[in-house]
């Protein structure tokens, strides 16, 4: 028979597990011993039923308040664990508030100076309603030198200035484009007349030192019109020119060169004013060759179908790598291509800092 004196013992030991566990499995283990279903608390519950009415009336309620103070300690207990854990938990893990915040990778991360000066060629020539033309960076030796009036012989064609790949079985030869003059004959081949079209892309030529490497970036500009004549290559070179290098003003010079490609050629000289670790463009007295153009051959006209008696045009090229360097006051080409990330985050650019007209090309 149950009495009261025992369930004061039952009490008293329950509390006692309760406030001696040292962490929430253990208060849980109390719980499930005392109120689960098969717990000392709960057995007692069940013995309600086999009570006469009189006794009931006695022990039910002692058992009820039994349970709801037991469940009671069980919760401040918990309550308890939970805020000497967290007090432990923020002990051990402070925060210093007063330390930087850490940069995300879109914001660590840096545009390549030379991909950013693409972009920046592209906003300026997309402007004045040129085209992006590709093409492969392996060629045929068709479509690089003999369509561009490269004559037999010529050294561009020896393997000591030219990356070509092996031999076909008929004898033939693909190689690496030394110039992006084969996309101006694609434009001219897939496209009629009037052509305002530029080349950007990778280019390969033995060559390295200083200002060469094997690979290089060009650009090329191509404009095919019955009208097109050197007064409007020299605006447009003027025009680039004074908005790529952001300056007020340009001055340029032509001097008489040779590229099979164009008769007349010419090599631009820009004035600018060299200083010990700085070359400004568009002012001094110094004269800085910058790029080679020319007006369209004849015969490259007829290689592509076009009549040269109907149709004329003018092109140029000039280096990508060698008018970002200008721009951006680097000094070693090779650098370019060292894949040494502090050198990149010194010169890169922030890939969110898009070239625009309006907004500013290097801002």
């Amino acid at each position: 028979m149950t009495d009261l004196s025992s369930l004061q013992s039952l009490e008293a030991e329950v509390l006692a597990a309760v406030a001696g566990a040292g962490d929430e499995p253990s208060l849980e283990a109390v719980r499930v011993a005392a109120l689960g279903k098969k717990g000392s608390v709960s057995e007692k519950m069940k013995t309600l039923g086999s009570m006469d009415p009189e006794t009931r009336k006695t022990f039910g309620p002692a058992l009820n308040a039994l349970r709801d103070r037991v469940s009671s300690a069980l919760a401040e207990r918990k309550s308890a664990l939970a805020d000497a854990a967290l007090e432990v938990r923020l002990a051990s893990e402070k925060l210093d508030v007063s330390l930087p915040v850490r940069e995300s990778g879109l914001e660590t991360g840096r545009i390549h100076p030379v991909s950013q000066a693409t972009e920046e060629l592209v906003a300026i020539f997309s402007a004045m309603g040129f085209s992006v033309a590709e093409g492969p960076d392996i060629e045929t030796d068709e479509l690089n030198f003999t369509k561009l009036n490269f004559p037999v012989g010529h050294p561009a064609r020896e393997m000591h200035d030219t990356f070509f790949l092996p031999a076909k079985e008929d004898g033939s030869r693909l190689l690496l484009r030394t110039h992006t003059s084969p996309v101006q004959i694609r434009a001219m081949e897939a496209q009629k007349p009037p052509i305002r079209v530029i080349a950007p892309g990778r280019t390969y030529r033995f060559d390295m030192d200083q200002t060469h490497t094997p690979m290089f970036h060009q650009l090329e500009g191509l404009v095919i019109d019955r009208q097109a004549n050197m007064s409007h290559l020299k605006w447009v070179l003027q025009e680039f020119l004074k908005t790529f290098f952001e300056v007020p003003s340009v001055e340029l010079r032509f001097r008489p060169s040779f590229f099979p490609f164009t008769e007349p050629s010419m090599e631009v000289d820009v004035r600018c004013r060299k200083l010990p670790n700085e070359i400004r463009i568009g002012e001094g007295d110094d004269w800085l060759e910058i790029l080679g153009c020319g007006m369209v051959h004849p015969n490259v006209l007829r290689n592509v179908g076009l009549d040269p008696d109907a149709w004329q045009g003018f092109a140029w090229g000039l280096g990508i790598d060698r008018v970002a360097m200008l721009k951006y006051g680097m000094p070693d080409l090779r650098d370019l291509f060292s894949a040494d990330a502090r050198w990149l985050a010194h010169y890169g650019f922030r890939p969110l800092d898009f070239p625009t007209l309006a907004g500013g090309l290097s801002s």
